[in-house]
């Protein structure tokens, strides 16, 4: 019988919190080879950057990672719901970079994110130029048009589920089945169920249990903005290489509309067959596979 996979997160090589604003840390982290180029790393919505283990220890020996979850995620402790918005995410992400400049050494880095924290790091006001380039794995972007009706409708379908599901649990295990039995969870690589309850969940305050480290009403009021925000990004305005890696665009969708963007002609755009929104998740080494291949075509331009 094969025994289950077992996804341990290492202990940093180096860890700094960073003042967001008067109430707010967020907690940088440092893995990987500091000599090597320079990733930046975070997560999409209600997740942790943790939980993409699977796909970013494949990526240790030869890069320095820098790692951090979102506002209200991961290791952070959780602020105000009412400043947690789109705009504000923006806002902490470009503190984030000066933070790394000045704690890690400023050098040419690559951004590495998917789904909403794309859709952050595209609303910056930086445009990508404190970027040598963006890996962005299905990235909530969407254009006007029945495609959007389409995200629309959908985005507020998933708020309203989010904000109905089960804040405390038991035990990590019963958080691991639970979402095992998810159609949305149904493609993640062995392991990865248990590694989501150990990095989403935290005990409670009170003892009894456990609960979701980003609560469900902080996760929903994010999926209400997103749906805004997301035509507004012009991937033409970028100032440096941009590589889009999707998730299969025949696929019914699990979490949000599967959005194909084979006809955005100023980013190079692939999709890996038979992958969902969490395709870091289920084919960690395709992923890592094809962001090689991106880097090294930037590298010898």
């Amino acid at each position: 019988m094969t025994p289950p996979t077992l996804w341990e997160v290492p202990e940093p090589i180096a860890i700094c919190d960073v003042a967001v604003d008067d109430d707010t840390f967020i907690t940088l982290r440092r893995h990987g080879n500091p000599g090597g180029q320079r990733l930046v790393l975070t997560h999409g919505n209600g997740l942790a950057i943790d939980f993409y283990y699977p796909f970013w220890s494949l990526l240790t020996d030869d890069f320095d990672l820098i790692v951090y979850d979102l506002r209200n995620h991961g290791w952070n402790a959780v602020s105000s719901l009412q400043a947690h918005t789109l705009p504000t995410l923006v806002r902490d992400h470009d503190r984030i970079l000066e933070a790394i400049d000045h704690h890690y050494g400023a050098k040419p880095q690559v951004g590495v994110f998917h789904s909403v924290a794309a859709l952050t790091t595209l609303l910056s006001p930086t445009r990508g130029s404190k970027y040598s380039a963006y890996v962005l794995f299905d990235p909530t972007v969407c254009k006007r048009g029945d495609s959007f009706e389409e995200f629309d409708a959908a985005s507020e379908r998933v708020a309203a589920m989010t904000r109905r599901r089960t804040q405390r649990f038991r035990a990590r295990s019963e958080f691991a089945e639970l979402l095992s039995l998810v159609p949305a969870f149904q493609r993640l690589a062995p392991g990865v169920c248990e590694l989501a309850a150990r990095t989403m969940l935290r005990e409670c305050a009170d003892g009894e249990g456990y609960e979701l480290r980003c609560p469900r009403d902080y996760e929903a009021q994010i999926i209400d903005y997103g749906r805004a925000f997301a035509v507004l990004v012009d991937l033409a305005s970028l100032r440096c290489p941009i590589k889009v890696i999707g998730a299969d665009p025949t696929l019914p969708f699990s979490y949000l509309p599967t959005l194909d963007l084979g006809d955005v002609v100023t980013v190079d755009y692939d999709f890996l067959p038979e992958t969902t929104h969490f395709l870091q998740m289920e084919q960690p080494g395709e992923c890592v596979k094809l962001m090689r291949e991106f880097l090294a075509e930037c590298a010898g331009a």
